[in-house]
């Protein structure tokens, strides 16, 4: 095996390698599925991750030329290394900032809250399991609704005018064992037959067999694809978030 050749397996191999792990940390951590297509992240990143693995090693065997000084080589590689790294932390960065971070149930729905969409300026306000990001997966939560008035008309006021909603607040954060939070999804939680409205019955079916405890959904509002979270009623139990429309 000539000495380019090798150059060119050991970068591909490396670069394979770390980009496999990329793979893992986006859609196994950050965007659990179905939550990849709900958010539109699989196509962006797939382009910048095949693009970054790709290019690093096809520019390794076009600069590993036979015969080349090996301080040239050692120089080259070390720039098309260190560009290579630089755009994939630039393209992982990028698509930390967007992962989904908080899942808030919010009356009657589900508000997925990206990690740049979080407000920060009342974090003290905020329990402090609520303060930072979810580094992992998003964690389920439940907005509640602040009771006094001026506070709530501040907020009904600034999201009117396309500032932070209810659910991009941690201060308004609660655990889903919060006393409020039972009464208020058995009120809201939609019947499974409503589904039908919005989907084939083939497409519900598929659906609903790998759920067979769910009998009540919210819809999950999404900024490219809404879907449905499917729950058990009586206990308020989180089953799945599943690939169907909530609404025509």
């Amino acid at each position: 095996m000539s000495s380019r050749t090798r150059a060119f397996l050991l970068h591909l191999s490396a670069s394979g390698s770390i980009g496999l792990a990329s793979l893992v940390l986006v859609f196994f951590i950050w965007y659990p599925a179905p939550l990849q297509k709900a958010v539109g992240v699989t196509e962006i990143f797939l382009i910048v991750l095949a693009v970054d693995v790709i290019l690093g090693p096809c520019l390794t065997w076009t600069v590993a030329r036979p015969g080349k000084k090996r301080h040239l080589l050692i120089l080259d590689l070390s720039v098309i290394i260190s560009v290579q790294c630089a755009a994939l932390i630039y393209g992982l960065s990028t698509v930390a900032e967007g992962r989904p971070s908080w899942l808030v149930f919010n009356t009657d729905r589900v508000d997925l809250v990206r990690a740049f969409e979080v407000d920060t300026r009342h974090l003290e306000k905020a329990s402090p399991e609520y303060r930072r990001v979810p580094l992992g997966r998003p964690q389920w939560v439940f907005a509640a609704a602040p009771t006094d008035t001026e506070t709530l008309n501040d907020l009904t006021t600034e999201s009117s005018m396309g500032g932070p909603d209810l659910f991009h607040r941690p201060e308004f954060y609660r655990p889903l064992t919060d006393p409020e939070f039972l009464p208020m999804l058995r009120e809201m939680a939609i019947p499974l037959e409503k589904l039908k409205e919005f989907n084939t019955q083939e497409a519900v079916a598929a659906q609903l067999a790998r759920y067979p405890e769910a009998d009540v959904w919210l819809p999950l509002m999404c900024n490219v694809q809404p879907m449905v979270v499917l729950l058990r009623k009586e206990e308020g139990k989180i089953l799945g978030i599943v690939d169907l429309n909530p609404w025509p």
